[in-house]
């Protein structure tokens, strides 16, 4: 978390994607500088202090999956987005709930490795300048015996000077070499195709049990295991100067990175600071009668391997054991057809901030239309630009696609903001397909509520039918 994004900075930043939702921005952006908080508060209460889980409720498409894949922008920690209707019972065949936490301890290693290898980049272009140095001017080893003043290095006054005629091989060696690390240097290579030596991954180690005989994190860490104890191999390849820099400098950079030390940090920053998002958690709600609630292996099973994951455990990972009491918890769901209510109580107390999304009406689809910085509007602009064709809107053209979305969610089904989609690719679909064979580069197109109207006259008179097709 960046230590002056304050809860209205948060809230100023999600406003600029997401339209609407003002309390769900409020309670997200208190519980993300709640991270920040705790880890500056004593010592002795950073142990109690403990995430207040939230439960986002709202129809399809108002902005809750949205809200979740700007926060991971936004928290500067480590983050995952999973779905509960993905879970089974532990013991059935299926992915049980520990490998959520498996998933941000892995997000968190790599978002690091990362992160470490970018800092040493520096040092790594430099031992992979090395490297193609090598393979185009292979150095000279001095002869046995000779001492430093037979290279000319430092004899005379005249001897450093770029004049001086070379006293040796191996003098002439090294300033043909830095002739060489120059035009490097200056790109004048790029093309000049070398042999290298590329290393190459282990292979991948398959291993096959019945279900239930051991987990996930078992299972990989055999794998990881047996993969790390077959040999390493490399292998030459004969490529340009630009390929060899990119496939090296990886390479380099991931040396130069202590992954021990990666891992640690990476643990405790998923322990501290560790973001999980439960998307469609309804689905794994029973409803009241209990018939429609499907196989409890999927439903109040997975209700139930959540409670100690949520409320605080250890869990092992292939990095090591993570703690999830401070890992703070943001569920969501439409809850069509179930309640929250029908969730087990104790799963309803770990998640004691509950927040209602509110439907989206004709403005918001209109803001949601013009304001965003990744508006829709702007997005097609923004493809028919790459064609050097100009697009605009009428704002009259888009008061009425709003209105157009909002009638037919009314009328269909309510699929929220997700119908806007639908409304922009009938209305543009014939002008990108026309471009650029009939609409060369450099047309100026408007759209306005005439061409609204004449595009979705059908959309609007057929939506009554629209139910009735597959």
């Amino acid at each position: 978390m960046k230590d002056f994004l304050t809860p209205a900075q948060i809230v100023a930043e999600l406003d600029k994607y997401i339209i609407g939702q003002h309390e769900a921005k409020r309670h997200v952006a208190i519980a993300l500088r709640n991270r920040w908080r705790r880890l500056h508060a004593p010592l002795d209460m950073q142990q109690e202090i403990v995430p207040n889980n939230i439960l986002m409720i709202g129809a399809t498409g108002v902005g809750k999956t949205e809200i979740a894949r700007r926060l991971a922008h936004l928290a500067d920690a480590p983050f995952v987005k999973v779905e509960a209707s993905k879970f089974t019972e532990v013991g059935y065949v299926g992915r049980d709930v520990e490998s959520m936490v498996r998933d941000l301890a892995e997000q968190s290693v790599s978002r690091l490795r990362q992160r470490r290898q970018e800092e040493v980049k520096a040092q790594a272009a430099q031992a992979v300048e090395d490297i193609i140095l090598d393979a185009l001017i292979p150095p000279m080893k001095a002869p046995a015996g000779s001492s430093g003043s037979s290279l000319g290095f430092g004899n005379g006054s005249d001897a450093g000077t770029a004049d001086a005629a070379p006293t040796s091989d191996q003098e002439l060696n090294e300033r043909t070499r830095e002739r060489f690390r120059q035009k490097i240097r200056n790109g004048e290579l790029e093309d000049r195709r070398i042999e290298i030596n590329v290393a190459q991954g282990a292979p991948s180690v398959g291993i096959m049990g019945a279900p239930g005989m051991m987990d996930e994190a078992t299972m990989s860490g055999l794998q990881d295991m047996l993969g790390n104890m077959l040999p390493k191999k490399s292998r030459k390849r004969k490529v340009s100067v630009a390929e060899a820099r990119k496939l090296l400098l990886e390479e380099e950079a991931a040396k130069l990175v202590d992954m021990d030390e990666v891992k640690e940090e990476a643990i405790r920053q998923a322990e501290n600071a560790g973001i999980i998002f439960i998307d469609e958690i309804d689905k794994v709600a029973t409803s009241g009668s209990g018939k429609s609630g499907g196989p409890d292996v999927s439903r109040q099973g997975v209700q139930r391997d959540l409670l100690p994951i949520v409320e605080g455990s250890a869990v092992n990972t292939k990095y090591g054991v993570v703690n999830t009491d401070h890992i703070l918890f943001i569920a969501a769901g439409a809850f069509h057809v179930s309640k929250p209510s029908d969730l087990i109580p104790e799963l309803q107390g770990r998640f004691p901030i509950r927040v209602e999304l509110q439907s989206l009406g004709k403005d918001d689809f209109y803001r949601i239309l013009k304001d965003p910085k990744n508006a829709l509007t702007k997005q097609y602009q923004a493809l028919l630009a790459a064609e050097e064709v100009q697009l605009d809107f009428d704002d009259a053209a888009l008061l009425r696609l709003a209105e157009i979305a909002f009638e037919v969610n009314s009328e269909v089904e309510n699929i929220g903001a997700r119908r806007l989609h639908t409304v922009m690719s009938r209305l543009l679909n014939d002008l990108l397909f026309d471009v650029p064979d009939q609409l060369p580069a450099g047309t100026h197109l408007t759209v306005t509520p005439q061409l609204v109207e004449e595009r979705l006259r059908d959309m609007v008179k057929n939506r009554d039918l629209s139910q009735y097709i597959l």
